[in-house]
């Protein structure tokens, strides 16, 4: 597990007037509070359930504890009327983003079972458990006042699908804010020259996503290739050979010089603590800097695919955005407009250098390239459409002072491509291909975005709720 695991808290809320007036309906509640814990349980996520808070005193003692406990995310489960001074020291202590979870037990009462109790202080012990939504608008009230944000979950504890698709939404967010403030992004290299829109302010990164960022050379790559035995490099190429489809005309010693700096750029991510790497050089002519940077594609590839994303052009934003895709489990390929396709309204999209081999259509294939158009050198890379289905893509756009999350959902579709040596996909949106780029770049993004499969729009919509950013969803 990691060093910082991603902590939940949860809490309950009731009111201790009501225990020796209704028999059984504290017990009934933490019942209730025991079974949101196990359902908010799951692999890389600890829960720190305080259980049912039911005074104010109680409450303060609660949000110590939370804070001690270090938590990114509360759950606070109103299980029945409660008094929002018992909500206000538990959340103001705590200090982080909360999710109220306005749940009853059931779809609805039982009107002929509940009437026919016949006592009236037993019904009224029913109803109470039911009566979720009662101090649901004093709690907003008291925290709107204060100035702590808060989202919402109505719905019913059991057999509601809703209510856990919810749930699970934003503690995904969560762990992607938890991931990116221990991020540690690798900057390599310099901008390329002239590209006005992906120049980027990195101190904003910091400050946004709580993101390390960490400078680092590429002549310290250059030195630690000079150390990859040939057997390093021998076993490297048969790892290209397993991950990759090399296509029969890739010259063998461009495989070994592809292999070599494969094995250097592990050594160097391990070296930094690297999770995600945006770089861009070019070397002088001949020089040893040259030789590696146009050799990193394959090896690239590999450190995407294995959840550490690698941004060519310096791209930091879309290294974020690439991170941000990857712990969504979305993938996150590098990727800008290549064309239009008005015949069958669609946008054919893609970049050179490094793809995300995990969410290809099929192998991803490494063919031999005479140029690198645009950038020196010449060598090996990959070529790779993204695997047909739901797609979503994200931009970091960086605007005025601050940073806001540009997202749209679509579908790679089949068809034709541009065998180039390159990544390449054909996307299809609800709006259509003209609607759809005139809305994207209204937003003002950079050329670049990453792309991800499936839809997962609603868990960047939470994102951006819980790091007070503007996510703006053009389809």
């Amino acid at each position: 597990m990691s060093e910082y695991p991603l902590k939940v808290g949860l809490f309950g809320i009731g009111l201790d007037t009501y225990w020796p007036q209704f028999e059984g309906l504290e017990e009934r509640l933490k019942g209730y509070v025991a079974q949101v814990a196990a359902r908010l349980e799951r692999p890389g996520v600890e829960v720190v359930n305080l259980g049912l808070i039911d005074t104010p005193p109680k409450a303060r003692e609660a949000g110590h504890a939370l804070r001690r406990a270090d938590v990114d995310l509360v759950f606070l489960y109103v299980t029945t009327y409660a008094l929002s001074s018992t909500v206000l020291p538990v959340v103001q202590r705590a200090g982080v983003p909360v999710v109220i979870l306005n749940l009853q037990p059931a779809a609805a009462i039982d009107y002929a079972r509940f009437n026919a109790l016949g006592n009236r202080t037993s019904m009224t012990g029913d109803w109470l458990a039911y009566c979720a939504a009662c101090p649901v608008p004093e709690i907003a009230n008291v925290m709107k006042r204060a100035g702590i944000a808060f989202h919402q979950v109505t719905g019913v504890l059991e057999g509601d699908p809703h209510v856990w698709q919810e749930v699970d939404g934003w503690i995904d967010a969560a762990r992607v804010a938890h991931v990116m403030a221990h991020g540690r992004l690798g900057v390599m290299g310099r901008y390329y020259n002239g590209m006005l829109d992906i120049y980027s302010d990195l101190t904003l990164q910091a400050i946004t996503f709580g993101t390390h960022i960490e400078v680092v050379e590429p002549d310290e790559l250059a030195a630690i290739r000079r150390d990859v035995t040939d057997e390093d490099a021998r076993a490297r190429v048969e790892d290209f050979g397993r991950e990759f489809d090399v296509q029969p005309d890739c010259d063998p010693a461009e495989l070994l010089r592809a292999a070599r700096t494969s094995v250097a750029l592990d050594r160097f991510v391990a070296r930094h603590d690297l999770t995600s790497l945006a770089y861009y050089a070019e070397g002088s002519p001949g020089s040893e800097n040259e030789d590696v940077l146009t050799s990193v594609i394959l090896g690239c590839s590999l450190l995407t695919a294995r959840g550490i994303p690698v941004a060519g052009e310096y791209e930091v934003k879309n290294a974020q955005a690439m991170k941000i895709m990857d712990v969504l489990g979305a993938g996150g390929s590098f990727t800008e407009y290549y064309a239009l396709d008005f015949d069958d309204d669609v946008v054919l999209m893609g970049h050179d250098g490094p793809g995300h081999t995990r969410i290809a259509q099929g192998r991803t294939k490494v063919r031999p390239l005479e140029v690198y158009h645009g950038k020196v050198g010449r060598g090996l890379s990959v070529e790779m459409s993204v695997q047909h289905g739901p797609v979503t893509l994200l931009s970091v756009v960086e605007e005025g002072r601050g940073l806001k999350l540009l997202v749209a959902q679509g579908e790679s579709v089949p068809g034709p491509i541009l065998e180039i040596g390159n990544t390449n996909s054909r996307y299809r949106f609800s709006i259509g291909a003209r609607a759809f780029v005139e809305a994207w770049n209204a937003q003002g993004p950079a050329h670049h975005c990453a792309i991800g499969v499936g839809h997962v729009a609603d868990r960047l919509r939470k994102l951006g709720a819980l790091k007070g950013l503007e996510v703006v969803q053009v389809c």
